[in-house]
């Protein structure tokens, strides 16, 4: 009797797993596009990359990479696109595995993601400046050794995020239990409480429609792929960021916000003495001072980044 209890219960227990997930995905709906401009699709090995442009297409092309972790998505650039459109014409793209853009169950791999920005710096734009965010920042600097890039501006670059363990990658990716554990992962507090740790100085930054959006992104079909690579550190690259940037012959600037944790301003400066680079410090910001402080971010992008170190008050 116990016995059947048990089993009862455990299929009970499943039973509603796959109810919950099957309704967590129904009310995230479609995902609509967060920037003002024209979509576009980039079909890239059999993936449907989708991707926004604006601006006047004779002025310098700037590539927007947006960081990675669950929900992650070119609306990272909503606060500057419009800004940066004034002056460029500006590209923004979901990349393969996040919110608009398709998401097939691969495995996802740094060189995937490497690979891409290769390819499509090489056919959408025409010698970009590419911004690139966190982890992806990696991604850029490994593809602008390989096709031809005006600028490099990565901000709070990474090339370590996390031990690597490739069975929490299979656990993530199982359909029942590992999308149980995903949309735990991806809640909305869970998003609220990464932007509050780690993506805003000022919580009063972190607005409901940001956390409801990121929240949408995140339950898509297919989300969990690319999140799982990333959670399980097999998305950090095998070569050394420094030695990388050091190698490129490519003006690069490292934007870095002075109160960040995950990736400490000291690693910045590191990074910058290693390689010989640029550094702009933003005060009162964390991983993402270019969505904290567009204005900011935007002015010294236009000014061409020049100085070797800028403090910015606000």
């Amino acid at each position: 009797m116990k016995v059947r209890t048990l089993l009862g219960a455990a299929a009970g227990a499943v039973g509603a797993a796959v109810v919950g997930n099957r309704l967590l995905a129904k009310r995230a709906g479609d995902l609509e596009n967060p920037l003002s401009g024209v979509e576009r699709t980039f079909r890239w090995r059999g993936i449907e990359v989708r991707y926004t442009v604006a601006g006047d297409p004779d002025d310098q092309d700037v590539l927007l990479l947006h960081g990675i972790h669950a929900g992650a998505s070119s609306n990272e650039f909503e606060p500057v696109f419009e800004r940066l459109a004034e002056h460029y014409h500006v590209v923004a793209v979901d990349l393969p595995g996040f919110a608009r853009s398709e998401r097939p169950p691969l495995v996802y791999s740094p060189t995937l993601y490497a690979e891409f920005v290769r390819d499509f710096a090489a056919d959408v734009t025409d010698d970009p400046v590419v911004v690139a965010s966190s982890l992806t920042g990696s991604f850029a600097a490994d593809a602008a050794g390989e096709t031809d890039v005006t600028a490099l501006v990565l901000i709070c670059p990474t090339d370590e995020t996390a031990p690597e363990r490739p069975w929490l990658r299979t656990l993530v990716r199982t359909p029942i239990v590992g999308t149980t554990v995903y949309n735990l992962l991806a809640s909305k507090p869970s998003i609220r409480y990464f932007y509050d740790r780690d993506g805003y100085y000022d919580s009063a930054a972190i607005d409901d429609a940001k956390v409801a959006y990121a929240w949408k992104g995140a339950h898509q079909p297919g989300s969990r792929y690319a999140s799982a690579s990333f959670a399980a550190g097999t998305l950090d690259p095998d070569v050394d960021l420094a030695t990388t940037l050091a190698e490129l012959e490519v003006p690069t600037t490292l934007v870095w916000g002075r109160d960040a944790e995950l990736v400490p301003l000291r690693e910045g400066r590191d990074l910058a003495e290693a390689a010989d680079l640029e550094l702009v410090v933003i005060d009162y910001a964390t991983q993402l001072p270019h969505a904290e402080h567009p204005e900011t971010f935007v002015e010294y992008l236009s000014a061409g980044l020049t100085s070797a170190e800028t403090d910015v008050g606000e």
